[in-house]
This record gives C-alpha cells, sequence and structure tokens, in this order.
C-alpha cells in the first residue's frame, strides 16, 4: 500500500500523447454517468410534455377499439400469433418515438463526452476484477468509491428537499382537488410532477457538471506518468523504425527548404544540363573562395534552375564541373583547391555577362 502511494507521487509529469491514445484504446476515458442520466431525464420530461398528449390519444384511441369489439374476439391457439403480433405493433407505435429519442441522447451524450470510440478491452476478463479481496479494496477504501457516496447522499438530500418544498408550496391547491374530476386530478398532477421534475433535473444538471469535472481530474490523474516512463517511451518512440524514418524525412525537407531558399543568393548555377545543378556564391573581400549553397539531381535541380530564371541568375552548362562538384562539395563547404581554375573560369565568364549587361 505504502509502495502504491508513494509510486502515485512520483506520477507528477502530465501524460504523452501515446498514454492517452494507449488509454484511449484500453477504454479509459473520461466520463460521466451523472451527464447520461441528468441529460435523459431532461430529454425523458420534454419529451413527455410534448408528445403526451398524443399518447393518451393514441392509449384512448386503441382501448376504445378494443373494448367496443371485445366481444368478437376469441382467442385460440390458431389466431394467437395474430393477435400478439396486432398488439405489439400498438405497443411500439405508442412507445417507439419515445424509445428511439432515448437512445438518441444516450449515444449523442456518449459522443460529445468521449468522441468515436469502439473497443472490446473493459470486457476482457482480468483476475483484479474478479478478485473478491480487491473488489472490496475498490469498493471500501478507494477514492472513487467514497466520493460515489458522498454524490449518492448529496442526491438524495437535494432531491428529497426539492420534492419537500415543491409539495410544501402547492400544498394548499390540494384541498380543492376533492370537488374535481378525474381528469383534473390527472391534468393537476402531471402538471405538478412535471414542475418537480424539471426542478429536480437542474439540480442533477448541477450535480452532473460537477462529477464530470472530478471525472476530468481523475482521468488526468490517473495517466499521470512519471519522469523515468517519460523517458522509456522517447527511447522506445526513437527505436521505432518508422519514427525514425519520418524524423529523417521532415529533416531532410526542412534542409531542401533552406536550401531552396539561398538559391536566389547565388551568383550561377552549374548544371549537367537535366541531371545535377549546383548554385555557387563567391563575394571576392569576404570569402576565400566560391561556395556551395545549393545543389541536387533531377526534381531538385529542376526546381533550382527554376528559382535561377525567376530572379535571372546565369545558368552556365558544363556536364563534368557539375557532376565534380555534386559529389565531392557539400552544401555549404567551399569548394576545394583543385577545382578553382575550372570554376573560376564559370565565375569570369559571368562576370563578363554582368558587364555586358550593365553596358
Amino acid at each position: 500500500m505504502a509502495e502504491q502511494e508513494e509510486n502515485q507521487q512520483e506520477r507528477t509529469e502530465p501524460a504523452t500523447p501515446k498514454r492517452r491514445e494507449d488509454a484511449r484504446k484500453k477504454g479509459t476515458v473520461a466520463k460521466s454517468i451523472e451527464v447520461n442520466s441528468s441529460a435523459i431525464i431532461l430529454v425523458s420530461l420534454l419529451f413527455f410534455f410534448f408528445v403526451a398528449t398524443y399518447m393518451l390519444e393514441m392509449t384512448k384511441y386503441y382501448s376504445q377499439v378494443v373494448f367496443e369489439n371485445i366481444d368478437s374476439v376469441f382467442l385460440n391457439p390458431d389466431n394467437m400469433q395474430a393477435y400478439l403480433q396486432l398488439a405489439a405493433g400498438v405497443f411500439i407505435k405508442i412507445i417507439l418515438p419515445f424509445i428511439v429519442t432515448i437512445m438518441a441522447i444516450g449515444l449523442a451524450i456518449n459522443y460529445l463526452q468521449v468522441g468515436p470510440l469502439f473497443t472490446f478491452e473493459p470486457l476482457k476478463p482480468k483476475f483484479s476484477k474478479i478478485n473478491p479481496i480487491a473488489g472490496m479494496k475498490r469498493v471500501l477504501f478507494s477514492r472513487k468509491a467514497l466520493v460515489e457516496l458522498i454524490k449518492t447522499i448529496f442526491k438524495i438530500i437535494i432531491v428529497g428537499l426539492i420534492a419537500y418544498y415543491s409539495i410544501k408550496g402547492d400544498i394548499a391547491d390540494y384541498v380543492p382537488l376533492m370537488d374535481q374530476s378525474a381528469v383534473q386530478l390527472l391534468a393537476f398532477a402531471g402538471k405538478a410532477a412535471f414542475i418537480l421534475g424539471i426542478k429536480i433535473t437542474i439540480a442533477l444538471i448541477f450535480i452532473a457538471i460537477l462529477d464530470y469535472i472530478f471525472q476530468r481530474f481523475e482521468y488526468e490523474r490517473s495517466i499521470r506518468m512519471t519522469k523515468q516512463e517519460i523517458k522509456e517511451e522517447l527511447k522506445q518512440l526513437e527505436g521505432d523504425p518508422q519514427i525514425k524514418a519520418r524524423i529523417r524525412s521532415i529533416q531532410r525537407e526542412m534542409a531542401r527548404r533552406r536550401m531552396m531558399e539561398e538559391v536566389p543568393e547565388a551568383d550561377v548555377v552549374i548544371t549537367n544540363p537535366l541531371e545535377v545543378a549546383v548554385a555557387l556564391k563567391y563575394t571576392p573581400r569576404e570569402m576565400e573562395a566560391p561556395k556551395v549553397i545549393a545543389k541536387g539531381r533531377k526534381k531538385i535541380a529542376e526546381r533550382i534552375r527554376e528559382i535561377a530564371i525567376e530572379h535571372d541568375i546565369p545558368i552556365v552548362e558544363d556536364k563534368p564541373l557539375a557532376w565534380t562538384l555534386y559529389k565531392a562539395v557539400n552544401i555549404g563547404d567551399f569548394i576545394p583547391e583543385d577545382l578553382f581554375q575550372a570554376v573560376a573560369g564559370v565565375l569570369a565568364y559571368v562576370y563578363r555577362l554582368k558587364n555586358k549587361k550593365l553596358a
């Protein structure tokens, strides 16, 4: 017990996305049953308020048909099934709208709380669930059980007080009921029950909001992680080949994007002409030698040429030099001494073109 408490105290770090996803797959989500219950009660009250007249009229109509034709009904094994089907059809016509409405609101509230989730994990047998000792500990000693007990007592008290004061406030209206008809009594009882139900439902909704906040807190607390667990998870993620491949792909894309942003600063682009392209930059007083600021093959080379054309950067076709620069010099490095003469010839040609344009 002390070890468990110590482990719980160590869980100070918020859950990672992977931990949350794993918990969700196991059916561990933040969900309040009180939200479902209060929503269903509220919708039921509103349903009967707007649809009760239709249900009573349907019941009255079919009851009248039955009693008017009761003398012509003869039950026997041959027609029993037909009468049962008829009775079931009538029952469905009256009750089905209510059942569909309650099912729809129940599914909607569940979806709003936990989103789309379908898993059989909570149904799998676990020894901790069938172990009576562990069950007694959960029922008697867990904080969740204590909260449920307090919540139940609080609901009983709230519902009792609301019912008491509602009845007490309407007690003066009860005496005249002795002189009223059965229909008037039924109407009064229905109105009083509806008002009482709304008051109780409002109180239950308030309790449901508090319970949902508590459930969210408990959920976040239950999936907290220790620093060691986070380190182990990071190690597992880093060791995943798919994760590594994804990281490398992102890194390559970022490097490619940065490289393309450098191309407009180039002085010349040397091409193969279609296979490779290498962009060079040289500032005589600032650089000891020309520098490769971008290079690539095929589609990347094509994009480098497009950017060069857009920014009026000279493109020089030199197959041997382009291949040599592409293979021998990394992006951001200065060209080696053995290539000075070849590159100097290209730069001299570019400068002559620039001077002609300026002239």
